[in-house]
């Protein structure tokens, strides 16, 4: 009897002590889809659909990467790179990724958030003078973009920057308000900027007024590149710099710049737009005519926090695999798995984005837009799932209880673009076979 007891207490204490497996932090590596629990024959639907966004002449192009359990089950693209030559659009290609930038931004800022370095509810104006003593804006006359203004009842903070709830406002793609008074100041959305610092701009952006009282709304705004002037203070380096010997070659992300050396300037995608008609061009240039497309091979030192970055499929989707291994990649941890936790869950409590499907029923994390449970009856990504994208056609998202990164790439304007988004997601999520 004796033995059973001892076996017994033996059980019993291995029980209480010993520790929970942990999972490894996963390394994204290309498999068939099965490892990812995907099924081959029904993930060729989106093949097909690929093919036929371009047939249709909804796209010129589109490339995608698709990563479940860390296993890489699709990366293909499908279209052209010129319509003229037939070139093909490559999967490796370097995309301008524009507000994807910000995810990457959150990551440097939460670095030193971590580091001491500054508290989230610490005023900006502690860092950034000219933010002392806001106004936010009461009345704006559009024929002489005079205006008068009230006091700000309180002063905005790092956490508001963060959630887009500062009110700051987007330049020229704002409100009329917004893009006279912030254009009357040269200010601009960062992309392609000249003649000019980040550090210069974000000054100048302090004297101006808000758009609605700190903490009471949610606004797309330049909350990233007011961030990326701090972290440029914070650490003592450019944005640039801090990004690649802090993240980006840390990561093995070779391939994400501010400035895309002109060795890899051939495989810049090209940029299009499309029309009513089906008719696709490449474009040397948007905003008619202000920003050169060919800006991330024209040496710049604005670094834009907010969107200033190129990057490939394979780039991003490590970093979106760092976020999703709590912090860790490849032996490389950047954030602890809390911080990771606080980035992708609600921090704007009951307001809403007024950006991204369903808005009013989701909500915002640092950064990210986040389905609710509400929100999830609207779409197969389930409750928790983070994502957000970029201007130029670019977008990604994160589903972390299906342990699935999803990107979607495209370099075009048009009025068929967004058809290709409503019908990729549902693609997606009917291939899964586990």
């Amino acid at each position: 009897m004796n033995r059973y007891l001892i076996a017994l207490f033996t059980l019993l204490v291995f029980l209480v002590y010993a520790k929970p497996a942990q999972s490894q932090p996963k390394v994204l590596t290309e498999a068939a889809p099965a490892a990812g629990g995907f099924s081959a024959a029904r993930l060729a639907r989106l093949d097909s659909g690929m093919k036929a966004w371009v047939q249709q002449k909804w796209v010129n192009g589109s490339a995608v990467l698709i990563a479940r359990h860390g296993k890489i089950v699709f990366y293909k693209a499908h279209g052209f790179n010129d319509m003229d030559t037939k070139a093909p659009l490559d999967k490796n290609g370097i995309f301008r990724i524009a507000s994807q930038t910000k995810a990457i931004t959150v990551t440097a800022v939460m670095m030193l958030w971590e580091e001491g370095k500054f508290s989230l509810d610490d005023p900006v104006s502690k860092f950034i003078p000219t933010f002392a003593n806001e106004k936010v804006l009461a009345n704006f006359n559009p024929k002489d973009t005079t205006y008068t203004t009230v006091a700000a009842k309180r002063p905005i903070t790092i956490r508001d920057l963060l959630t887009h709830t500062s009110g700051l406002g987007y330049p020229a793609i704002g409100t009329p308000a917004e893009n006279a008074i912030y254009a009357k100041a040269y200010l601009t959305g960062g992309v392609g900027t000249k003649g000019q610092t980040l550090a210069d701009a974000m000054t100048r952006l302090g004297t101006l007024p808000l758009f609605f009282q700190p903490g009471t709304s949610w606004k797309y705004g330049l909350n990233m590149d007011v961030l990326g002037y701090l972290v440029e203070k914070w650490s003592g380096m450019s944005l640039e710099e801090f990004f690649t010997k802090r993240i980006l070659k840390p990561l093995g992300m070779n391939d994400t710049y501010f400035n895309v050396p002109a060795s890899k300037g051939p495989r810049l995608v090209n940029f299009f737009m499309g029309d009513s008609t089906g008719t696709i061009k490449k474009t040397a240039s948007t905003f008619g005519g202000a920003l050169d497309m060919n800006y991330p091979l024209q040496k710049t030192s604005y670094f834009s926090g907010g969107g200033g970055l190129c990057s490939t499929l394979r780039d991003y989707a490590i970093l979106l695999q760092m976020f999703l291994n709590n912090g860790e990649y490849n032996g490389v941890r950047l954030l602890a798995r809390n911080t990771v936790r606080m980035i992708t869950e609600n921090q704007i409590g009951d307001l809403h984005p007024t950006l991204g499907d369903n808005a009013a029923y989701n909500k915002f994390g640092f950064g990210f837009f986040i389905i609710s449970d509400e929100g999830s009856r609207f779409t197969p990504s389930q409750a928790g799932t983070y994502s957000w994208g970029g201007v130029f056609s670019t977008s990604y998202w994160v589903d972390p209880k299906e342990d699935m990164i999803v990107l979607a790439y495209e370099q075009m304007w048009g009025p068929y673009v967004a058809n290709t988004a409503k019908a990729f997601k549902p693609l997606v999520y009917q291939a899964l076979n586990d």
